[in-house]
């Protein structure tokens, strides 16, 4: 959208350094703006927080990206000065911003999760109504998919991009081992299985954020379970010790006695196993498609022009055919903006959700856009590779829709199983007695 006020602004701004007399009292230093009755004024200075998760290495061309449209933003909003904040995502998500969100003191943009966190702050008050925003800038039928921040019929968040997780592999390893692209789980194992015979680790893996070893097992028990299964934990007709669904978790469980999940992985944080993964250190990597960024760039990786991607093999079961893919990681904006800050926020959705960083987000960092694009050429093949998987039907990952305490029941659980202190019965057995608490909780 063309900003028809900046000719305006751009000779106010003449006006008042100097060239033209007759500026009055106005400071040379203070942005100048028109208004509607033709007069010049000047701008009130003001300062908007900007709270953002891209604060680790792998982020740095989307951290870049967003720096961009800060100085946009800027630049089109008189008076206005964008104050960043980086915080690392879980620690936003499930520390900062809820303890924020209790206080009523928020960010007034901030990285925020579709699903169950939209419904929970809609319902405290806590988000800005954005329908009346994107029926201006006509913007709405733009996006792919805005169900996850959509509460009663009204938008309350927008998402940056999509995602899917699956598995990235390295296409030297797979040459040398002479194995093709898994269709089945049988397939799979047997790629895993001579991966280790020739001492090299079938699966890079980062156990110590409980979040990492929850991406594969929730794909392998919707694999078995069906993806209505979670939905099933919440509102009680599904249970986690039923018996499709302790297949998935003895799926994994499989993988760990076997030794698939590369050593040590109990001490390592979620950047090693793509160090790992990209340095050619194991055959593959269950992660998400933001991760495509940093694999296929070579400043970054060492096998950028040997790396696939692929839909998690068919088990037999309910959910073959499946993804887990979606819209969950958007922004925020505090209810209480008021309407010099309501601009600010306008600009930065104008800004922020526009073909060019769309495609920019795209191009540059890997990531999946959320909105339609026109002209989808130009990216690194991965893309190619991962886009073709969003094909696939998609299911939301299991944390936009079950309780806080089951997802950290569920991430202690796998690293215990990981750790070999817990069996996949006890995993589940611990589950569905957390679930069923979180159950009765709700309804009261």
């Amino acid at each position: 959208m063309i900003n028809k006020r900046r000719p305006l602004q751009w000779a106010s701004l003449l006006l008042c350094s100097g060239f033209v007399t007759g500026c009055g009292q106005i400071n040379a230093t203070t942005p100048a703006v028109v208004d509607q009755a033709g007069g010049i004024r000047q701008a009130k200075p003001f300062t908007i927080s900007l709270r953002h998760t891209q604060v680790r290495d792998d982020a740095r061309l989307k951290l870049k990206l967003l720096e961009d449209v800060v100085k946009r933003m800027e630049a089109a909003v008189p008076g206005l000065t964008v104050e960043l904040e980086g915080i690392e995502d879980k620690l936003n998500r499930f520390e900062k911003l809820p303890a924020e969100m209790a206080a009523g003191a928020t960010p007034k943009i901030f990285d925020l999760f579709g699903g169950s966190d939209t419904q929970k702050y809609v319902k405290a008050g806590r988000l800005l109504d954005l329908t009346p925003f994107l029926e201006e800038l006509k913007l709405k039928d733009r996006f792919f998919d805005l169900d996850e921040f959509t509460v009663d019929g009204k938008i309350y968040g927008l998402p940056t991009a999509s995602f899917v997780e699956g598995v990235y592999y390295n296409k030297k390893i797979f040459k040398e081992l002479g194995v093709d692209v898994p269709k089945t789980w049988e397939e799979l194992i047997a790629i895993a299985e001579k991966a280790k015979a020739n001492g090299i680790p079938p699966f890079a893996l980062a156990a110590a954020d409980g979040w990492v070893v929850n991406m594969l097992i929730n794909t392998l028990w919707v694999r078995t379970a069906g993806p209505d299964s979670v939905q099933g934990f919440v509102n009680g007709s599904r249970k986690w010790t039923d018996p499709d669904v302790l297949d998935g978790f003895k799926r994994y469980e499989l993988f760990v006695k076997r030794g698939y999940l590369h050593e040590g992985s109990l001490g390592r944080k979620y950047a090693e196993q793509q160090y790992k993964f990209r340095a050619g250190g194991a055959a593959m990597l269950f992660d998400g498609s933001w991760a495509s960024g940093a694999i296929a760039d070579p400043q970054w990786s060492k096998i950028a022009n040997d790396v696939g991607f692929f839909n998690f093999p068919d088990t037999g079961g309910k959910g073959d055919g499946w993804i887990n893919g979606s819209y969950s990681n958007g922004y925020g904006f505090a209810a209480t903006l008021s309407e010099q800050e309501k601009e600010a926020a306008k600009a930065f959705i104008r800004i922020m959700y526009s073909d060019e960083m769309q495609r920019r987000q795209l191009k540059e960092t890997g990531v999946l856009p959320a909105m339609k694009l026109i002209d989808q050429s130009g990216f690194y093949p991965i893309v190619d590779e991962i886009m073709r998987t969003t094909r696939f039907k998609q299911f939301p990952a299991f944390d936009a829709v079950v309780q806080a305490k089951v997802r950290e029941a569920l991430e202690t659980g796998m690293q215990e199983l990981v750790g070999g202190k817990l069996t996949a019965e006890q995993v589940v057995e611990k589950l569905q007695r957390v679930q069923e608490v979180a159950n009765k909780e709700a309804k009261r």
